[in-house]
């Protein structure tokens, strides 16, 4: 027998230079073209709001943690940095200040050092703090910027709805999808991000092209955006297929709205989505199928916050009936 002693100690064994502070700021990197484009449409106000949504959530992190809950402050961690721009890509443009800031306070006080901070918070911090705000000034939440066809140059006193806000209230008035269709953006302009909307979700090809960053960089994996994606397009196209005149085609749903963002960038939320594959799958197909049914039959236009906050509640029992194997157990084999 071996002299060598055996030691014993916890998890984890298998260590890489990829720490959780490297994967936060692989995601801020992955949000700065749909930033760009934010800027370039918007102008001063879409920088105005995030850094105002950033300040406020690295402060109150800090605050927080040092003044009230007397821990460890771990703002350099990226986390708050993060939920600060989703935060600012979840409001438009010309949201008050004061109101920015006090989504700050409920995305961090609340939604994530209130559950013991990164890693314990049960519901994505900036989406807790976008349905706050929207649920408590409605009007100023829905006030969007709109781009001027000539120079697409956003001034801040040109409001309107978003491509499914109209939608939205065109059907209630009767109107038909071949007549409101003349006044949405085209898929090309929700491609590129010439429309109106909040901050993050304005350009489909920036947001693609990041979530891309992601997924080679594997920060994130496919399985969730994708197959949201597939769930929301091919719910859209049933009803699209039985009344094109009564419903948008799935390309509309897809570009338009919070679909690509809350799929890359929220959903696969590391602290807030499921553990394995199969999890994952069942989570994405839930917040497709949520997403569209309130669209489509809700009273809100848009549904993606509420779908991933309600499938956010889900993860722990999905975690508990989807668990990844342990480590060196063995896979029982069939026997023919």
């Amino acid at each position: 027998m071996s002299n060598q002693p055996i030691i014993v100690s916890a998890s984890p064994h298998v260590h890489s230079d990829r720490t959780s502070k490297k994967l936060m700021y692989d995601v801020v990197i992955a949000l700065i073209p749909a930033f760009l484009v934010s800027i370039y449409v918007f102008g001063i106000g879409a920088l105005i709001v995030t850094s105002v949504a950033i300040a406020s959530c690295l402060l109150f992190e800090y605050v927080i943690q040092k003044y009230l809950l007397k821990a460890e402050v771990t703002i350099t961690d990226g986390s708050a940095l993060i939920t600060g721009i989703l935060l600012a890509f979840n409001l438009p443009s010309n949201l008050p200040i004061w109101m920015v800031i006090v989504g700050g306070l409920v995305a961090i006080g609340v939604a994530k050092l209130s559950f013991g901070g990164l890693g314990f918070n049960i519901f994505n911090p900036a989406l807790v703090g976008r349905v706050f705000l929207l649920v408590s000034f409605p009007v100023q939440m829905t006030m969007w910027p709109t781009a001027i066809e000539n120079n697409t140059t956003v001034v801040d006193a040109v409001t309107g709805a978003t491509s499914l806000g109209t939608i939205k209230e065109g059907l209630m008035a009767g109107d038909t999808m071949t007549e409101i269709s003349t006044r949405i953006p085209p898929a090309m302009d929700m491609l590129f991000g010439f429309t109106g909307g909040s901050l993050g979700e304005m350009s489909g090809i920036a947001l693609l092209l990041g979530g891309l960053f992601l997924i080679i960089r594997k920060v994130i994996s496919w399985h969730i955006p994708v197959i949201l994606l597939i769930t929301m397009a091919f719910m859209t196209g049933i009803f699209w297929f039985l009344n094109p005149e009564q419903y948008a085609n799935p390309l509309i749903h897809i570009l338009s709205g919070g679909a690509i963002l809350g799929a890359f960038f929220m959903a696969t939320d590391l602290v807030t989505s499921p553990m394995t594959k199969k999890g994952m799958v069942i989570f994405a197909i839930g917040i497709g199928i949520i997403t569209v049914l309130i669209r489509l039959f809700g009273a809100y236009p848009e549904g993606i916050s509420f779908a991933i906050l309600i499938m956010n509640a889900f993860v722990p029992l999905i975690n508990k009936y989807f668990k990844p194997r342990r480590f060196g157990t063995k896979i029982k084999s069939k026997i023919v």
